[in-house]
């Protein structure tokens, strides 16, 4: 309740993001191998942008 206006963190808004790539490869690796490929690489980008802003912090 108390962390329901809580605002989230460019960190955590970025992990959900590589949450939702990384779910989102797997369905397609599946059935379309490239497209897989495709957002696993985007889910990487987001990956070094998170350790990037940690390294910083």
């Amino acid at each position: 309740m108390f962390g329901l206006f809580k605002k989230k963190s460019k960190v955590e808004i970025l992990q959900k993001k590589y949450e939702k790539l990384m779910k989102a490869a797997f369905d397609l690796s599946k059935t379309d191998r490239t497209a897989s490929d495709r957002k696993q690489e985007e889910a990487h980008k987001v990956l070094e942008e998170i350790e990037a802003l940690k390294n910083t912090a």
